[in-house]
């Protein structure tokens, strides 16, 4: 097989579920457990951070990624989902996986495959683990897909697990209430292994607390000693996140810039800079002047996309894939305090997200330009638009987000806002 058919033969056999939602999610870790042990157990051939969360993970996993490339050590990324190239989901100091080890993992493990009939998600953790292995990464950062006790991940025995905070997503998997999400997430903790956590949350905290007593853990939360400010700058001439950063009251960083310039960064700082503390004192060396450098250079060091992006400047035009009702409100937010005259959003979702609490956010005074992205969990653009405007929003339904975006772009006046957003794969057609 060549790549594109390999592609095509994982796509076709396994279950994907970015593409089908729930039936492609494996509520156990047999799967993985099964395939590990035929490719004779890479994850235990490396050291690695464990990162979960509800909102960030991929961006904390990016930045701490980013920070251990410019420390000088051997850095394997695993992310998910992908933008654009399946490869993004696997890097080493940045460089995606080349087509041809994809190519080679699928032939060599195509019986295994077979017989073990894992989803996409498990054999794609299986060819990362293999693959840091086969490289010799000296460290590899691991996100979770979802959930995290019985994420495919989860079978990693990490020297510093993350927790970057807790809200509602995947309810129809993870559970209907914060506690019980929370419950999921803590299930990365294991015995003996450090946790830090990024968010205070009162209501789920002693989840964490006692979870990491009942493993002997030590536990950070990283907003009990860093506290990171956005400093104030204009926003219209700046693509950068500008901010202040103190360590148990002290001034840390008097200045501090991101190329992440979403205000929710604030937050994902605040986790990364507990987690580099954390790893110092456990034996990973980051000195200070690598923090600042990875966090100023992640877009080029880790090819993160998607993330408060300025896609043009005439219209300006932005897109995010936060996705969620927390993530949705820090864009809206942010949306607010851009300067612009009109908003046009292009807006989509997957179909089985809890889309009115969602659209109840948005404001009424945009123009809406609905559309589906091209997967089969994305909702219908003609249904979307429906419901919309049940919640008081007005527009019209496009049969692609190419088509929408370039309706809005159409509208726009030079001083309006064009956004992209929604859904993660919404995005994914627009960068």
């Amino acid at each position: 097989m060549n790549y594109q058919q390999t592609l095509d033969f994982l796509y076709s056999q396994l279950p994907v579920y970015h593409r089908i939602g729930a039936t492609a999610y494996k509520s156990d870790l047999d799967n993985t457990i099964a395939l590990c042990n035929a490719l004779g157990n890479p994850q235990n051939d490396f050291r690695s951070v464990h990162v979960a969360g509800t909102n960030g993970k991929g961006s904390v996993s990016n930045m701490l990624a980013s920070i251990l490339q410019e420390q000088g050590y051997k850095t394997g990324l695993y992310t998910s989902p992908h933008l654009k190239d399946f490869r993004e989901r696997i890097r080493i100091n940045g460089k995606m996986i080349p087509k041809g080890t994809i190519t080679r993992f699928v032939s060599k493990y195509r019986k295994s495959i077979a017989s073990i009939e894992p989803s996409f998600f498990e054999m794609t953790v299986g060819m990362a683990f293999e693959y840091f292995r086969d490289k010799k990464v000296d460290i590899a950062v691991i996100e979770t897909g979802l959930g995290g006790r019985l994420d495919s991940t989860n079978i990693i025995q990490p020297l510093l697990s993350v927790i970057t905070n807790i809200s509602f997503d995947h309810m129809q998997l993870l559970g209907d209430t914060l506690e019980k999400i929370a419950y999921e997430k803590a299930g990365i903790i294991k015995t003996g292994v450090p946790v830090v956590v990024g968010e205070t949350q009162e209501q789920i905290k002693d989840i964490f607390v006692t979870r990491s007593r009942e493993t002997g853990s030590e536990l950070l939360f990283a907003d009990s000693i860093y506290e990171v400010k956005k400093a104030e700058t204009s926003l219209s001439d700046s693509d950068l996140l500008c901010m202040t950063v103190r360590h148990n009251e002290n001034l840390y960083f008097p200045e501090l810039s991101s190329p992440l310039a979403g205000f929710y960064q604030v937050k994902n700082i605040t986790t990364l800079l507990g987690v580099c503390e954390m790893l110092n004192k456990y034996g990973i060396e980051i000195r200070k002047g690598y923090i600042r450098k990875g966090i100023e250079h992640v877009l080029e060091n880790t090819g993160l996309a998607g993330r408060w992006q300025v896609l043009s400047r005439t219209p300006l035009t932005i897109c995010d894939t936060g996705h969620n009702e927390a993530g949705i409100r820090e864009v809206l937010n942010q949306i607010r305090q851009t300067p612009h005259d009109k908003l046009h959003f292009v807006f989509g979702v997957v179909n089985d997200k809890a889309i009115v609490k969602i659209l109840e956010l948005l404001p009424r005074d945009a123009t809406y330009y609905f559309c589906k992205a091209d997967i089969p969990r994305g909702l219908n653009a003609d249904e979307l638009k429906k419901t919309a405007g049940k919640a008081g929003l007005a527009g019209n339904s496009y049969p692609t987000v190419k088509s929408a975006l370039e309706a809005a772009r159409r509208n726009a006046m030079k001083n309006d806002l064009v956004f992209i957003g929604g859904s993660t794969f919404v995005v994914a057609e627009a960068v």
